[in-house]
């Protein structure tokens, strides 16, 4: 690592590049040697986190799957709660919805009526933004229930894929891009 803290480019580092997964024609990058060291989760929600201090911050809300992962720690450094955004009919209490098309089909995502309070400053965050299609749905529930979105982090970001133009009226941060 560069240093005692690290930095993006020792993440980058980490992440590993799997060919051809899912399918043929995908590199998958895989978070899970980061995930597996210490220094590097922590340095990695340090990073997702930003300029953001605890207190300025009332929920951070996470995206299913992996989105969880990071927002959970950001919650606990950021004195916060944690929300999740799942997929739909996996939240076991009222649900708003958001319709969102995926490459092939479409999807759909869903928060508790009650997670958010209105006026409720949130980061919102997820480890991937590709197409920006899941990302973009989210932002839309957070709207419906009254959050004020302060930021939308990622850890990666594929921006050949343009993803950030569906999220263009919030700010968008990415910690690596490729």
């Amino acid at each position: 690592m560069s240093s005692s803290r690290p930095v993006a480019a020792d993440i980058e580092r980490a992440i590993r590049n799997i060919p051809d997964f899912p399918k043929p024609g995908i590199q998958f990058k895989d978070i899970t040697p980061v995930l597996a060291d210490p220094q590097l989760f922590a340095g990695s929600i340090d990073l997702l986190i930003g300029k953001f201090k605890p207190g300025t911050v009332d929920a951070v809300v996470g995206i299913d799957a992996r989105g969880f992962i990071f927002a959970a720690g950001a919650a606990l450094r950021l004195q916060a709660g944690f929300v999740p955004v799942r997929k739909k009919g996996k939240l076991p209490y009222q649900t708003h919805e958001q319709n969102y098309d995926l490459e092939y089909g479409a999807n759909a995502i869903a928060i508790h009526i009650d997670a958010v309070k209105p006026g409720s400053r949130v980061l919102l965050i997820d480890d991937l933004l590709a197409t920006g299609g899941t990302a973009a749905a989210a932002a839309a529930l957070l709207k419906k229930v009254g959050a004020q979105i302060l930021e939308i982090s990622f850890l990666i970001e594929l921006s050949f894929l343009s993803g950030r133009d569906k999220l263009k009226d919030y700010p968008v941060r990415s910690i690596i891009t490729y």
